[in-house]
């Protein structure tokens, strides 16, 4: 197996612009999207032509680049508040996903220390673009050890069941979710993966069945709805998901469907984990009731795909989002280790290993992520 996908790619040095797979039209194509200003990204973003909590932090922190470069000649404190404002303008696209609030601060912090210590606004241009480049690389780095970790909990010829996405699509790496199975493969196991379509926009459909046959790993799709008859059936042996944001008391917000395939692994006795980076991880909320959950176009359910599959006029209700309570959540695969059983002493445990600042501040996050939490766009 190989990592056969890039999804984020910046081109070029200064100036330069990113490219990313337009997702929205996987399977049937695969298009590069080239993107060369912040309207554009926050567009790709709104619309799910970057999705994946990683994935769409590694864009926004080029995105602050696309944003300031090519602007003249600059004092130093003009360029910090250009920095800020186009740091706030990208952390209006998506509510839920942690990750976009903490690559943003990330690069406004950057810009701010480095403008404080003197730099003049070519270095200061410099700085940002290598502080999104770390953002990438850490990305990449961290997906490898997850995979790593992940995949001491697959035994040889397991049958493991995913929902959504959360491969190398949703990251800048190989993955979350799906980073053990890649590496499982690599070490020579048998691996088998059973795929939810994920309902309304069929990421595992559209997106996780295509990596996965990209990598030739076994993959069977499934409806959202025969998760709980394979786990009776005794198909499955593990259950891995991806997260756009944890709370600190280790309750895991998901792509909507993912609470339902938790209770049914807890009925049926399958092991239930969460894979994703520290910085999913969100120490300021204590708890996933407090989770902005984004409310998409009712046209994602009663017109999917451009065809009418409900009466006109009915009510939708269409949040992208649920949230798995912590102790349904057989442990969160991390860079730093795995969290078993988690709860509040053990993921903040966690954190602490991997360097994170409990009481830190997300500046970005708490400005916009609760005035974020109705969108109303589109995928398709």
């Amino acid at each position: 197996m190989s990592h056969t996908v890039e999804t984020v790619r910046w081109e070029g040095g200064l100036p330069g612009h990113l490219r990313l797979i337009e997702q929205t039209l996987l399977p049937r194509e695969h298009r590069i999207l080239e993107v060369r200003d912040v309207d554009t990204l926050v567009d790709a973003i709104r619309r799910l032509a970057v999705r994946g909590a990683p994935a769409i932090g590694v864009a926004a922190a080029y995105g602050v680049l696309l944003g300031v470069q090519g602007r003249g000649a600059l004092d130093a404190a003009t360029l910090v508040h250009e920095t800020r404002a186009v740091a706030e303008r990208l952390a209006r696209a998506r509510p839920t996903a942690v990750n976009l609030f903490w690559a943003l601060d990330r690069m406004l912090a950057r810009a701010e220390r480095d403008a404080g210590g003197g730099a003049a606004s070519p270095a200061l241009l410099a700085a940002l673009l290598d502080e999104a480049h770390a953002i990438c690389r850490g990305d990449q780095e961290t997906c490898a050890r997850m995979g790593e970790i992940g995949a001491e909990l697959v035994a040889d010829g397991a049958t493991i069941l995913t929902h959504c996405n959360a491969g190398a699509l949703a990251t800048a790496g190989i993955g979350t979710a799906l980073a053990p199975i890649y590496r499982a493969a690599a070490q020579g196991k048998r691996v088998r993966v059973f795929a939810d379509e994920t309902r309304p926009l069929l990421q595992g459909a559209r997106l996780t069945a295509w990596e996965l046959m990209q990598a030739g790993i076994d993959v069977t799709l499934i409806t959202d709805s025969t998760a709980a008859r394979v786990m009776y059936e005794g198909r499955i042996d593990l259950v891995l998901v991806g997260s756009d944001r944890i709370a600190r008391n280790g309750d895991v917000c998901n792509k909507i469907g993912t609470y339902g395939v938790a209770l049914a692994a807890r009925a049926h006795g399958v092991p239930f984990y969460a894979v994703a980076p520290l910085s999913t991880f969100d120490p300021q909320l204590d708890s996933g009731a407090l989770i902005p959950i984004e409310e998409r176009a009712p046209e994602e359910v009663s017109v999917p795909f451009g065809v009418r599959a409900a009466p006109e006029g009915v009510r939708v209700y269409n949040p992208a989002f649920d949230v798995t309570p912590a102790e349904l959540v057989t442990g969160i695969v991390t860079e730093v280790g795995v969290i078993e059983e988690p709860d509040l002493a053990r993921v903040e445990a966690a954190l602490a290993r991997g360097g994170v600042e409990l009481n830190a501040t997300r500046r970005l996050r708490e400005e916009f992520s609760a005035a974020a939490g109705k969108q109303s766009r589109s995928a398709f």
